[in-house]
C-alpha cells in the first residue's frame, strides 16, 4: 500500500518508507472507499520480466493521463515507481503481473487510496502459439465519442469493469474466446482489454487512439519490431471487413502480449508464423 499516492516523498529514505507491504489476503481497503462502492478509480497493469518491468515509463504515462480524464489528483509516479521495485523485489518471481492501483478514496476524505500489487503471470502459451478467435460487437459509441463526448471517459483505463466482463460473458455464450468492439458507425476499436493490430505484408496498422481508445503498451512494441525490421506502420481507421483482409490480426496486450486472432464471428483466418513469432520473441526480450 502506498501512503499517499498523490504524493511524492521528501528524499529516498522517506520514499522507500512510505511502500508498505501488506497481505493481499488480508483486509486493506474500506468498505466506502469510492473503488469498492463506485468502481471510481484507474488502474494499469504491466508485465515484469526477471526483475525488469516492462513498458515502464509508458505504463506510467497512461496512469497520469487517466488520472487526468477522471479529474484525480496526480499520482506521484516516484511513488509508483518504488512501490513497482519493492512489489517484483519482494515476489522473486521471474514472470509477474505487476498492478497499479489508484481510487479517489473514501467519499469527503479528500485523500486517495493507491497500492500496487505483483502476482505471477498465468500461462498463455497455447494462446500464443495456437490464437484466439473472436467476435465482433457493437460498442455502442460513435468512433469519434472522445471528442464529442469526453464525459464518458473513452480512452482511460479505469476501474469500472463491468461492461468488459459482461462482454467476456458473451463472447463465451457466443463460442468465442475474446472480443473485438466497432464503433456504432461501422470502425474496429480494441478488444475488452486488448489493442487490435493489423500486418499487411509488411506494412502494420491499428486504429488510431483519437477514438476513444487507449494507447496500446504492447501495441507500440509491436511497432517498435516492425520499424527495426522493414515494416511501414501506420494509425488510422479500420473498418471490419480489413479484419478478414490482413495477413495476420493480433490482440496485443501488456502481459498476454501478442495472440493471433484465428476466427472472427465463426469465419476462420490465418496468420504469418514467422511475423508472428519473431513479433512475439521482441516482446518477450523487453527489459525495459
Amino acid at each position: 500500500m502506498l501512503a499517499d499516492p498523490t504524493t511524492t516523498p521528501a528524499d529516498a529514505d522517506a520514499l522507500a518508507a512510505a511502500v508498505h507491504p501488506a497481505d493481499p489476503s488480508a483486509p486493506q481497503v474500506s468498505v466506502l472507499d469510492l473503488a469498492v462502492t463506485r468502481g471510481d478509480g484507474i488502474f494499469e497493469t504491466l508485465d515484469a520480466i526477471d526483475g525488469y518491468g516492462q513498458a515502464l515509463e509508458p505504463h506510467l504515462a497512461r496512469l497520469a493521463n487517466s488520472a487526468r480524464l477522471l479529474d484525480l489528483p496526480a499520482p506521484s509516479l516516484e511513488l509508483y515507481r518504488e512501490g513497482i521495485r519493492q512489489a517484483i523485489e519482494a515476489s522473486g518471481h521471474p514472470r509477474l503481473s505487476v498492478k497499479l492501483v489508484l481510487t479517489r478514496g473514501v467519499e469527503g476524505a479528500g485523500i486517495c487510496t493507491g497500492w500496487v500489487y505483483a502476482e505471477p503471470v498465468p500461462d498463455f502459451s497455447i494462446a500464443r502459439t495456437e490464437g484466439v478467435t473472436v467476435v465482433t460487437l457493437d460498442r455502442g459509441y460513435k468512433h469519434d465519442v472522445a471528442q464529442t463526448s469526453p464525459w464518458l471517459l473513452q480512452g482511460a483505463k479505469t476501474l469500472s469493469y463491468a461492461v468488459n466482463k459482461s462482454v467476456y460473458r458473451e463472447a463465451e455464450r457466443r463460442g468465442a474466446d475474446d472480443v473485438i468492439f466497432i464503433s456504432s458507425d461501422g470502425f474496429v476499436l480494441e478488444g475488452p482489454t486488448s489493442t487490435v493490430v493489423l500486418q499487411f505484408g509488411t506494412h502494420l496498422v491499428t486504429p488510431s487512439t483519437d477514438q476513444g481508445i487507449l494507447a496500446g503498451t504492447a501495441q507500440a512494441a509491436v511497432f517498435e519490431f516492425g520499424e527495426a525490421n522493414g515494416f511501414t506502420t501506420e494509425y488510422r481507421t479500420v473498418t471490419p471487413d480489413e479484419l478478414l483482409a490482413a495477413d495476420t490480426v493480433w490482440l496485443a496486450s501488456s502481459v498476454r502480449q501478442i495472440v493471433p486472432v484465428v476466427a472472427i464471428d465463426g469465419t476462420p483466418r490465418g496468420f504469418d508464423t514467422a511475423v508472428h513469432t519473431a513479433a512475439l520473441d521482441y516482446l518477450l526480450a523487453r527489459r525495459s
